[in-house]
């Protein structure tokens, strides 16, 4: 897997698409070789949810939730309940590479949403805060797949010794 930095200047949207997708890549990367008894591994007794393989699944169904269910309207299909709000992180037994496939078709899907949509378009999220635009929805989104990358880098450390970028 090789990312594609972003570039150094040019318009808002390219900048934002760009940073987003070398985020997107670097979970891809982190997960690079990773057998699915180690992806499935937790490591941390306060966060026992935190799993390579529960992090990429968390991710896809933001993915979702943000892109489809927030910006465009569509229900809400997240695994999560009011009992299980955490689902999306419980994935035992599904392999790694299925995760990780469901999160690449799901990033593909919310960039078709994304370039469709104007930089200002709004939405209203249900939960408390308001009106979001495709602008703060692409902010948050590289805020969120980079929190997780840098779960994934110390889960990986911890789980074989893999180090980098």
């Amino acid at each position: 897997m090789k990312r594609i930095d972003a570039p150094n200047a040019t318009d808002e949207r390219t900048m934002l698409n760009a940073w987003l997708d070398w985020h997107r890549s670097t979970v891809l990367l982190k997960c690079e070789d990773l057998s699915d008894e180690l992806a499935q591994r937790p490591l941390l007794p306060s966060s026992p949810l935190m799993t390579v393989a529960g992090l990429v699944s968390h991710l896809r169904w933001v993915e979702q939730s943000w892109f489809e269910q927030v910006m465009l309207g569509e229900p809400d299909i997240g695994p999560w309940t009011d009992d299980d709000p955490d689902k999306d992180f419980k994935v035992p037994g599904v392999p790694l590479t299925r995760i990780l496939e469901d999160y690449e078709r799901q990033c593909v899907r919310s960039r078709e949403i994304a370039a469709a949509l104007d930089l200002d378009t709004e939405a209203v999220v249900e939960r408390e805060r308001g009106r979001v635009t495709l602008r703060w929805l692409l902010l948050h989104m590289i805020e969120e797949t980079a929190r997780h990358n840098g779960h994934l880098d110390l889960l990986r450390e911890m789980l074989d010794g893999v180090t980098g970028d």
